[in-house]
């Protein structure tokens, strides 16, 4: 009996454990929640201030705030302007290569080095890390650098506005919390921008055997021609109507600021009184082709588009033109004007050709407005007028802004008109001010060449504007 008990309870616990394992398996399998979901992994990158401090909240400070810090921003900064940097990178190494240049050719015997191509390629440098040491600054500026230009470093001025109020004291809000702003100039913007260097006379003959675009009649063409890398609008014919012959014989006169890299473009369009005009053809010349001071007729056959590889065998018709590049006289002018009977007349040497006038509106102050004040300026000059950008809510707007004027002979007896207005906000009630104003004679700029001062502004208590001048001889 002690033999058979032995066996039958082995046998039994055998069972008992067998069925457990089978009863608990498919307990944990069936019965196992269904709500639970594997932990969604991100980048501490990608979480945000609060939740990383619950996270981490004992995180040592040197993972905080490390000596190096990376810096994809200034990464995407040097991307965005590489195109800039790397010509006045260029521009800086052959101005100190030239020299070296020049003394070691004579020495070694070699006739000339020229630099015929410099870059530093499309690709910009990365910086991988940057280390800061003892030095803590807490803020959140708006840093905007601006005109950018193609001369090291770039950029013209940097203009830094703080955003956050609460934490400025009053005097350093007052000051620079935007929308006012700290600006610091970097370079003279005049002497970074490229000046005109000269005008192209462009008289726009006649076209002949244009291509036919109307489907009940013929063409309504007209002509648009502009110089390339100018932002000025193009300047446009008129509309010969149902002409495949037309005649304009009009005369244009653009600024050109570089001769060596700008060409004159110009497109015939088919005019349509509703929707997008039709354009029958174009042509380029570049102005490296003309000659100065010598007049040039020319007759083009117009194409569909610059690109060589596509072949268009249709004639668009041709072109006929006049061009005159005149540039600007480098000799000064004597500083002494005739008077005769209290009539202004040139003075001596002045030659009797016309010229440029360049206006630079720099900036105002003690502006007073009765109802607002959000300035803009006005300039007139013999019925053309130009403005620059309205600023809001200041009496001391600073504008730099430059504008042309294109004459055919010296302008010595006209005067210049600079305006000041306030225009009211978008959803104001009041009507447009007038701030103030000021007459400047241009006898004085044909003598000196160059003037720049600061006006009372007439009908203001205080106001002020500062204009610079200058008359470029052609």
């Amino acid at each position: 009996m002690g033999f058979v008990s032995s066996l039958l309870g082995t046998f039994g616990f055998g069972i008992g454990v067998s069925a457990g394992v089978v009863i608990g398996y498919y307990l944990f399998i069936y019965f196992h929640s269904t709500d639970v979901k594997d932990p969604k992994i991100r980048p501490l990158v990608e979480l945000d201030s609060l939740t990383l401090e619950r996270m981490l909240p004992e995180i040592p400070l040197w993972v905080k705030n490390p000596d190096f810090d990376r810096v994809d921003w200034l990464n995407k900064f040097i991307e965005n302007m590489w195109p800039y940097l790397d010509k006045a990178i260029c521009k800086t190494a052959k101005e100190i290569a030239k020299p070296i240049i020049a003394e070691n050719t004579t020495k070694y015997k070699i006739d000339s080095v020229e630099f015929q191509t410099l870059t530093l390629g499309s690709l910009p440098p990365t910086f991988q890390e940057f280390q800061v040491i003892d030095l803590q600054v807490f803020a959140i500026p708006r840093i905007t650098l601006k005109p950018l230009v193609p001369s090291f470093p770039c950029f013209a001025k940097i203009f830094i506005s703080l955003m956050e109020k609460d934490i400025i004291k009053n005097q350093v809000a007052s000051m620079y919390l935007w929308p006012k702003t700290l600006e610091i100039p970097i370079m003279d913007l005049s002497s970074a921008m490229k000046k005109p260097v000269g005008i192209l006379h462009v008289k726009v003959v006649r076209a002949f055997k244009l291509k036919k675009k109307d489907l009940l009649g013929k063409s309504d063409p007209y002509v648009k021609l502009k110089l390339t890398e100018e932002k000025l609008p193009s300047k446009k014919t008129k509309v010969k109507h149902s002409n495949l012959n037309p005649e304009w014989n009009e005369d244009f006169r653009l600024v050109v600021k570089d001769p060596n890299s700008q060409a004159l473009e110009l497109i015939v369009y088919d005019w349509e009184k509703v929707g997008k005009h039709d354009k029958i053809g174009m042509q380029v010349i570049p102005l490296k082709e003309l000659t100065p001071d010598e007049p040039k007729t020319l007759t083009l056959e117009l194409v569909k588009n610059m690109d060589l590889s596509e072949t268009d065998e249709k004639s668009r018709g041709q072109i006929v033109l006049e061009l005159l590049y005149s540039p600007f006289k480098e000799d000064t002018l004597p500083n002494e004007a005739v008077d005769d009977g209290g009539v202004d007349k040139a003075p001596e040497g002045t030659p009797a050709g016309g010229g440029l006038l360049v206006v630079s509106i720099h900036e105002a102050e003690d502006l007073e407005g009765k109802h607002h004040t959000n300035p803009y300026a006005r300039i007139i000059f013999k019925g053309e007028e130009r403005k620059t950008k309205h600023i809001k809510k200041t009496r001391d707007p600073r504008w730099e802004e430059e504008f042309q004027f294109v004459c055919e002979e010296p302008p010595v007896n006209d005067k210049l008109q600079v305006e000041v207005h306030s225009r009211p906000s978008s959803i104001g009630i009041h009507s447009k001010e007038t701030l103030g104003y000021v007459v400047i004679s241009l006898a004085d700029v044909i003598t000196n060449k160059r003037i720049n001062e600061k006006y009372n502004l007439i009908d203001s208590k205080n106001g002020r504007i500062q204009v610079e001048l200058q008359w470029r001889p052609s």
